[in-house]
């Protein structure tokens, strides 16, 4: 099965694409470094050609008030080009409980990313991971001030 990873270059996406290549698959691995540009979409007519599944890995630059719009505009443009690109499942890599969360703003575009999922037009599914170790210090950052966390 051809599978596009995209984001499959970063620090969970490059693991995804050796696992999916040691289990048998062709995992193709998508991100800016190879020209791929979810934001205006070029490239990706390219990356989803002949493609079973589009694995989706990509994360907001920001976890700010900007990372809804990020996660709007790249799920828009990623469904409608999977879509005409005879995509059949697209995958994303969520939050488990991130809908229990709705005061971070990351959260809430996590649930957005989610939703668009829903509603495109091709099979879907959510992976819902823990937070990874890695994002710790920013979670107690936004969790916490002088006296608590």
């Amino acid at each position: 099965m051809k599978i596009a990873v995209i984001g499959g270059t970063g620090l969970i996406g490059s693991q995804v694409v050796k696992l999916l290549n040691d289990a048998g698959h062709e995992a193709v691995p998508h991100s800016p470094s190879t020209g791929l540009d979810l934001i205006s979409g070029k490239g990706l007519a390219e990356a989803l050609a002949g493609a079973d599944v589009v694995v989706n890995l990509t994360n907001s630059p920001t976890f700010d008030e900007a990372s809804p719009e990020f996660f709007r505009t790249t799920m828009d443009n990623l469904l409608a080009a999977a879509k005409d690109a005879g995509v059949g499942h697209a995958v994303i890599l969520s939050i488990v409980g991130s809908e229990l969360v709705p005061d971070l703003v990351y959260y809430r575009a996590k649930v957005l990313q989610e939703d668009i999922l829903k509603a495109g037009p091709i099979p879907w599914s959510i992976v819902r991971a823990t937070q990874f170790f890695e994002f710790v210090g920013a979670v107690l950052s936004w969790t916490s001030d002088d006296e608590c966390v």
